[in-house]
């Protein structure tokens, strides 16, 4: 799979642009503040339906405009589909394949797959428990539709009982009837949720150690936990005797909602004992395992989307990086630098070809 061409509209900074893009290796240099992670980002958007930076669509618009666009041709399989992406102020965002709209934009999650590697990833480290099931809640929804309908559903549910456990509080009655369904939903979309993440961590933490101790040359010892409320044999009894503190709280207080995924280095927690250098291997060997597992999954390379990692990886990381690019371990890849010059001194070390792409402030 490659994207051959992007045409943009008030994305961001940006008024217009269009360029090509080659199949193999894509540099996008240019000063800081031009807009190079915002371009990376307009492709983002077109394989997963949404920035990678901001869950406020109207941020995406271009400053005093009122809407944006975005059109990319992708040849996939041999088949050429043309995406087209847009958001009008006030209305619903628009995203078409050939021309044909979704009945379900989810639907498109997972058809042009994505793996994008930037500075503010050791956020899976350093920040709570949200980010890091946002990070694998993503990749198990590029590879399993199925898993990502019940994520929807659960998150829905979840939403519409605490908002009733709310109104309860405020109108101080309580109608457990009018509340079981939605706790039915909890229990129910929960459990597979649970044993697909299980699942998955399983399958997924052998590619994880390796790329790690490809990494580091194997130097230290990693281990990824998933954790979860419903590890216990009694979850259900558990959460049904919870009500009376769900209500004083006025949430759902367990569930999968609140499930988190443990990084560890020599058997000690990564946040607390890991060093820069060790928690950006982490994060980088966790981005690796996605590329490669989604290839695994779908039987094609997902695009790869490098943002400034020039600057944020040191040179054994870097040197392993481009070892990997030269040897087609990728397919088509995405790399933003402000410094064109190191860029092409990389390229030349590694005896890489690279279409070029300089972007410049309006």
């Amino acid at each position: 799979m490659h994207l051959q061409q992007i045409k943009l509209s008030n994305y961001k900074n940006y008024e217009s642009l269009e360029t090509l893009f080659s199949e193999r290796i894509n540099c996008i240099v240019g000063a800081n503040g031009t807009g190079k992670t915002n371009l990376l980002d307009a492709i983002h958007y077109l394989s997963m339906s949404k920035s990678a930076f901001t869950t406020i669509e109207t941020q995406n618009i271009r400053h005093q405009q009122d809407f944006f666009f975005i059109a990319g041709k992708f040849e996939l399989e041999n088949k050429k589909h043309k995406l087209m992406a847009s958001l009008q102020k006030g209305q619903k965002k628009s995203l078409k394949v050939n021309n044909k709209a979704y009945d379900k934009i989810s639907e498109h999650i997972g058809r042009f797959p994505v793996v994008m590697i930037a500075p503010d990833d050791q956020e899976l480290v350093k920040e709570g428990s949200e980010t890091r099931r946002k990070f694998f809640d993503g990749l198990l929804s590029q590879i399993d539709g199925a898993y990502l309908q019940h994520l929807i559903t659960y998150y829905k549910v979840l939403k519409n009982r605490n908002s009733l456990l709310k109104q309860f509080a405020e109108k101080e009655y309580f109608d457990r009837d009018l509340l079981e369904p939605y706790s039915q939903g909890i229990l129910h979309y929960g459990q597979l949720i649970y044993e697909r993440r299980k699942a998955f961590c399983q399958e997924y933490l052998p590619l994880f150690t390796k790329h790690y101790s490809q990494l580091t040359s194997g130097k230290e010892e990693v281990n990824l936990k998933y954790i979860s409320e419903l590890q216990t044999d009694n979850f259900e009894l558990e959460f049904s005797t919870n009500l009376s503190r769900d209500r004083i709280l006025q949430r759902t207080s367990m569930g999968v909602h609140r499930d988190d995924f443990l990084f560890e280095i020599g058997g000690y927690p990564l946040k607390k004992y890991g060093s820069q250098g060790q928690q950006k291997s982490f994060v980088v060997a966790l981005k690796l395992a996605m590329f490669e597992i989604i290839q695994q999954k779908k039987e094609f390379k997902p695009l790869l989307l490098l943002d400034d990692i020039f600057d944020k990886l040191d040179e054994q990381r870097i040197n392993r990086l481009m070892e990997m690019v030269a040897g087609n371990t990728f397919g088509q890849i995405f790399i933003t630098d402000a410094r064109e010059e190191r860029t092409r001194k990389i390229l030349k070390k590694n005896k890489l070809e690279a279409k070029i792409i300089n972007v410049q402030k309006d």
